[in-house]
Protein backbone atom coordinates (compact mmCIF):
# COMPACT_ATOMS: atom_id res chain seq x y z
CA UNK A 1 0.00 0.00 0.00
CA UNK A 2 1.11 3.72 -0.59
CA UNK A 3 0.94 6.42 1.61
CA UNK A 4 -2.58 8.52 2.13
CA UNK A 5 -0.77 12.18 1.59
CA UNK A 6 -2.68 14.57 3.06
CA UNK A 7 -2.28 18.24 5.31
CA UNK A 8 -2.43 17.61 8.83
CA UNK A 9 -4.40 20.40 10.76
CA UNK A 10 -2.56 22.37 13.58
CA UNK A 11 -4.92 20.27 16.36
CA UNK A 12 -3.62 18.48 18.78
CA UNK A 13 -5.01 16.09 21.62
CA UNK A 14 -3.13 15.39 24.33
CA UNK A 15 -4.67 12.66 24.82
CA UNK A 16 -2.92 8.83 25.49
CA UNK A 17 -3.90 7.14 22.29
CA UNK A 18 -1.57 3.65 23.42
CA UNK A 19 1.21 3.32 25.76
CA UNK A 20 3.51 0.33 27.31
CA UNK A 21 6.19 -0.94 28.82
CA UNK A 22 9.24 -1.83 26.81
CA UNK A 23 11.01 -4.96 26.92
CA UNK A 24 14.35 -3.44 25.49
CA UNK A 25 15.14 -0.65 27.58
CA UNK A 26 12.60 -1.07 30.26
CA UNK A 27 11.12 2.86 30.33
CA UNK A 28 7.22 3.60 29.20
CA UNK A 29 6.41 4.82 25.31
CA UNK A 30 3.51 6.68 25.06
CA UNK A 31 1.69 8.12 21.88
CA UNK A 32 -1.10 10.34 22.09
CA UNK A 33 -3.82 11.45 19.69
CA UNK A 34 -1.97 14.44 18.35
CA UNK A 35 -3.36 15.15 15.32
CA UNK A 36 -5.08 11.58 14.26
CA UNK A 37 -8.77 12.32 15.34
CA UNK A 38 -10.01 14.32 12.49
CA UNK A 39 -8.92 11.58 9.60
CA UNK A 40 -10.65 8.76 12.13
CA UNK A 41 -13.45 10.97 12.07
CA UNK A 42 -13.49 11.53 8.34
CA UNK A 43 -13.02 7.48 7.96
CA UNK A 44 -15.77 6.43 10.29
CA UNK A 45 -17.88 8.96 8.49
CA UNK A 46 -16.63 7.57 5.10
CA UNK A 47 -17.41 3.97 6.26
CA UNK A 48 -20.93 5.08 7.19
CA UNK A 49 -21.53 6.78 4.28
CA UNK A 50 -20.27 4.32 1.31
CA UNK A 51 -21.24 1.01 3.90
CA UNK A 52 -17.86 -0.72 3.01
CA UNK A 53 -14.35 -0.43 3.32
CA UNK A 54 -12.84 -1.69 0.12
CA UNK A 55 -13.54 2.36 -1.32
CA UNK A 56 -11.86 1.81 -4.37
CA UNK A 57 -12.79 -1.19 -5.93
CA UNK A 58 -14.30 -0.60 -8.96
CA UNK A 59 -16.62 -3.71 -8.12
CA UNK A 60 -17.22 -3.85 -4.34
CA UNK A 61 -16.49 -7.04 -2.97
CA UNK A 62 -19.79 -8.22 -0.62
CA UNK A 63 -17.40 -10.15 2.04
CA UNK A 64 -15.93 -6.32 2.59
CA UNK A 65 -19.14 -4.41 3.22
CA UNK A 66 -19.99 -2.96 6.45
CA UNK A 67 -23.01 -5.22 7.07
CA UNK A 68 -20.73 -8.19 8.30
CA UNK A 69 -19.88 -5.66 11.35
CA UNK A 70 -23.69 -5.81 12.02
CA UNK A 71 -23.68 -9.70 12.38
CA UNK A 72 -23.00 -12.00 14.57
CA UNK A 73 -19.84 -11.80 14.28
CA UNK A 74 -20.19 -7.51 15.68
CA UNK A 75 -18.33 -4.40 15.22
CA UNK A 76 -14.35 -4.40 15.36
CA UNK A 77 -11.73 -1.93 15.83
CA UNK A 78 -10.54 0.24 13.66
CA UNK A 79 -7.43 3.10 13.53
CA UNK A 80 -6.02 5.71 12.04
CA UNK A 81 -2.18 6.83 12.52
CA UNK A 82 -0.84 10.54 11.84
CA UNK A 83 2.90 10.29 10.09
CA UNK A 84 5.46 12.38 8.59
CA UNK A 85 7.65 11.11 6.03
CA UNK A 86 11.60 11.94 5.74
CA UNK A 87 10.66 14.91 2.86
CA UNK A 88 8.52 16.36 5.62
CA UNK A 89 4.91 15.71 4.11
CA UNK A 90 2.36 14.23 6.40
CA UNK A 91 -0.40 11.70 5.38
CA UNK A 92 -2.14 8.75 7.09
CA UNK A 93 -2.49 5.45 7.26
CA UNK A 94 -5.66 3.00 8.48
CA UNK A 95 -5.73 -0.26 9.71
CA UNK A 96 -8.45 -2.95 10.77
CA UNK A 97 -8.02 -5.27 13.76
CA UNK A 98 -7.69 -8.98 13.21
CA UNK A 99 -9.01 -10.19 9.97
CA UNK A 100 -11.74 -8.46 8.07
CA UNK A 101 -14.64 -11.34 7.65
CA UNK A 102 -11.73 -13.73 7.69
CA UNK A 103 -9.89 -12.09 4.99
CA UNK A 104 -6.19 -10.62 5.91
CA UNK A 105 -5.81 -8.15 3.19
CA UNK A 106 -7.26 -5.01 1.95
CA UNK A 107 -5.68 -2.77 -0.62
CA UNK A 108 -5.67 0.88 0.91
CA UNK A 109 -5.09 -0.85 4.38
CA UNK A 110 -1.76 -1.58 6.59
CA UNK A 111 -1.35 -5.49 6.25
CA UNK A 112 -0.59 -7.43 8.75
CA UNK A 113 2.58 -8.01 10.82
CA UNK A 114 3.03 -11.95 9.55
CA UNK A 115 3.46 -13.38 6.34
CA UNK A 116 -0.40 -14.89 5.46
CA UNK A 117 1.12 -17.71 2.94
CA UNK A 118 2.92 -19.22 5.76
CA UNK A 119 0.22 -18.46 8.58
CA UNK A 120 -1.70 -21.11 6.88
CA UNK A 121 0.49 -23.47 5.48
CA UNK A 122 1.97 -23.64 9.04
CA UNK A 123 -1.28 -23.74 10.71
CA UNK A 124 -3.49 -25.70 8.71
CA UNK A 125 -3.38 -29.03 10.20
CA UNK A 126 -2.99 -28.17 14.11
CA UNK A 127 -6.71 -25.99 13.54
CA UNK A 128 -7.96 -29.05 12.16
CA UNK A 129 -6.55 -31.34 14.79
CA UNK A 130 -8.21 -28.79 17.43
CA UNK A 131 -11.69 -28.35 15.95
CA UNK A 132 -11.64 -32.07 15.61
CA UNK A 133 -11.05 -32.76 19.32
CA UNK A 134 -13.85 -30.00 20.03
CA UNK A 135 -16.32 -31.77 17.69
CA UNK A 136 -14.97 -35.10 19.59
CA UNK A 137 -15.88 -33.49 22.89
CA UNK A 138 -19.45 -32.21 22.20
CA UNK A 139 -19.97 -35.89 22.31
CA UNK A 140 -18.43 -37.25 25.14
CA UNK A 141 -20.53 -37.06 28.43
CA UNK A 142 -20.55 -33.96 30.33
CA UNK A 143 -18.61 -35.70 33.81
CA UNK A 144 -16.80 -38.35 32.17
CA UNK A 145 -12.76 -38.69 32.29
CA UNK A 146 -12.41 -39.33 28.79
CA UNK A 147 -13.54 -35.85 28.35
CA UNK A 148 -11.80 -34.15 30.62
CA UNK A 149 -8.63 -35.70 29.22
CA UNK A 150 -9.61 -34.03 25.91
CA UNK A 151 -10.48 -31.10 27.14
CA UNK A 152 -6.84 -30.76 28.25
CA UNK A 153 -4.84 -32.27 25.45
CA UNK A 154 -6.92 -29.73 23.22
CA UNK A 155 -5.90 -26.95 25.62
CA UNK A 156 -2.70 -27.99 25.53
CA UNK A 157 -2.62 -27.72 21.26
CA UNK A 158 -3.94 -24.76 21.36
CA UNK A 159 -0.97 -22.64 23.47
CA UNK A 160 1.29 -24.81 21.29
CA UNK A 161 -0.45 -23.51 18.24
CA UNK A 162 -0.55 -20.04 19.90
CA UNK A 163 2.71 -19.95 20.31
CA UNK A 164 3.81 -20.76 17.25
CA UNK A 165 1.71 -17.83 15.52
CA UNK A 166 2.97 -15.57 18.36
CA UNK A 167 6.71 -16.54 16.60
CA UNK A 168 5.20 -15.96 12.86
CA UNK A 169 4.94 -12.37 14.08
CA UNK A 170 7.85 -10.16 13.55
CA UNK A 171 7.71 -6.54 15.27
CA UNK A 172 9.72 -3.45 14.47
CA UNK A 173 10.85 -0.63 16.53
CA UNK A 174 11.74 2.92 15.85
CA UNK A 175 15.72 2.04 16.16
CA UNK A 176 16.02 0.04 13.62
CA UNK A 177 15.06 -3.34 15.40
CA UNK A 178 12.87 -6.12 14.52
CA UNK A 179 12.45 -9.11 16.86
CA UNK A 180 9.84 -12.37 17.36
CA UNK A 181 6.85 -11.13 19.14
CA UNK A 182 7.81 -12.98 21.88
CA UNK A 183 10.60 -11.40 22.64
CA UNK A 184 8.83 -7.97 22.11
CA UNK A 185 6.78 -8.88 25.11
CA UNK A 186 7.33 -7.14 28.31
CA UNK A 187 6.33 -8.73 31.48
CA UNK A 188 5.96 -12.39 33.26
CA UNK A 189 3.88 -15.45 30.63
CA UNK A 190 2.90 -15.29 27.30
CA UNK A 191 1.32 -13.10 25.56
CA UNK A 192 -2.37 -13.43 25.31
CA UNK A 193 -4.23 -14.96 22.45
CA UNK A 194 -4.45 -12.19 19.00
CA UNK A 195 -1.32 -10.19 20.78
CA UNK A 196 0.14 -8.33 17.63
CA UNK A 197 -2.59 -8.37 14.94
CA UNK A 198 -4.82 -5.12 16.84
CA UNK A 199 -4.59 -1.79 15.13
CA UNK A 200 -1.80 -0.19 16.63
CA UNK A 201 1.21 -3.07 16.43
CA UNK A 202 0.06 -2.93 12.87
CA UNK A 203 0.18 0.76 12.25
CA UNK A 204 3.57 1.40 14.35
CA UNK A 205 4.95 -1.96 12.85
CA UNK A 206 4.12 -0.48 9.12
CA UNK A 207 5.50 2.61 10.29
CA UNK A 208 8.83 1.71 11.30
CA UNK A 209 9.56 -0.23 8.61
CA UNK A 210 8.89 1.96 6.00
CA UNK A 211 10.77 5.28 7.10
CA UNK A 212 7.53 7.14 8.64
CA UNK A 213 7.29 9.17 12.01
CA UNK A 214 3.74 8.73 14.03
CA UNK A 215 2.86 11.86 14.98
CA UNK A 216 -0.78 10.21 16.71
CA UNK A 217 -3.18 7.56 16.51
CA UNK A 218 -6.78 7.63 17.20
CA UNK A 219 -9.07 4.16 17.26
CA UNK A 220 -12.93 3.86 17.06
CA UNK A 221 -15.17 0.96 17.48
CA UNK A 222 -17.30 -0.01 14.38
CA UNK A 223 -20.53 -1.79 13.99
CA UNK A 224 -22.64 -3.98 16.42
CA UNK A 225 -21.67 -3.37 20.13
CA UNK A 226 -19.40 -6.29 21.25
CA UNK A 227 -20.81 -9.44 24.01
CA UNK A 228 -19.83 -7.71 27.07
CA UNK A 229 -20.49 -4.19 26.27
CA UNK A 230 -17.51 -2.38 26.23
CA UNK A 231 -17.23 -0.99 22.92
CA UNK A 232 -20.21 0.85 21.00
CA UNK A 233 -20.32 2.00 17.99
CA UNK A 234 -18.10 5.06 16.63
CA UNK A 235 -16.92 5.45 20.03
CA UNK A 236 -13.07 5.92 20.43
CA UNK A 237 -10.88 3.80 22.88
CA UNK A 238 -7.19 3.80 24.07
CA UNK A 239 -4.91 0.71 22.84
CA UNK A 240 -5.59 -1.86 25.47
CA UNK A 241 -2.74 -2.96 28.22
CA UNK A 242 -3.79 -6.28 28.73
CA UNK A 243 -2.40 -7.34 24.88
CA UNK A 244 -1.10 -4.21 22.75
CA UNK A 245 0.21 -2.76 26.09
CA UNK A 246 2.64 -5.51 26.48
CA UNK A 247 4.11 -4.86 23.13
CA UNK A 248 3.61 -1.55 22.36
CA UNK A 249 6.48 -0.18 24.43
CA UNK A 250 8.72 -1.95 22.73
CA UNK A 251 7.49 -1.25 19.23
CA UNK A 252 7.65 3.20 19.71
CA UNK A 253 10.83 2.56 21.61
CA UNK A 254 13.14 5.29 19.68
CA UNK A 255 10.05 7.27 18.25
CA UNK A 256 11.44 10.15 21.49
CA UNK A 257 14.17 10.12 18.91
CA UNK A 258 13.04 10.09 15.30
Amino acid sequence: MTLQLTELDGEHDPTIACRGACARCGGEHVLPVGPARRPALALLARMEREGRIDFDAPDPDPRLSTDYLYGEARGQMFGVLAVRDGRGRTGVLKAFSGQYNSIWEVDGWVPPLLDVGRFRADTFESERRIKAMGREIAGLPADSPARRLLVYRRKKASQTLMGEIHAMFRLPNFRGESVPLPQAVHGPGNAPTGTGDCCAPKLLGFAALNGLTPMGMAEFFFGRANRSGSKEHGRFYPSCLDKCGRILGFMLCGLEAA
